[in-house]
């Protein structure tokens, strides 16, 4: 794992510490900026920690993904997390991590 990818997944750690979400997610733009997130659970608003990343890297110009990571205690994310991050970086590559930082998995297209 490149020093980029291990800074995503640590801002996604952070931010999950934080807020104490259930998840807390991180993505790189084409530019290299970073936006994080995490899992949103009110009654009337349930979003994945990596849906609200996507939405705020759209919301702020970004036209491209250079990757994406969450931290969760799932093993996979859900299908539509891993659609919402295609939408708008088809080539993007998808770090999984664990709640302590463990890498699980890397998703590619």
């Amino acid at each position: 794992m490149n020093a980029e990818d291990a800074k995503i997944i640590t801002l996604a750690r952070s931010s999950r510490a934080r807020a104490g979400a259930a998840e807390g997610a991180a993505v790189r733009d084409e530019t290299g900026r970073t936006y994080t997130a995490t899992s949103v659970d009110l009654p009337s608003l349930k979003l994945s920690a990596l849906k609200v990343a996507v939405a705020m890297a759209v919301s702020s110009g970004a036209e491209d993904l250079e990757a994406a990571a969450v931290v969760t205690p799932a093993e996979t994310p859900d299908p539509s997390d891993i659609t919402a991050v295609r939408d708008l970086g088809p080539k993007a590559q998808i770090l999984v991590a664990a709640p302590d930082g463990t890498l699980r998995t890397t998703l590619t297209d």
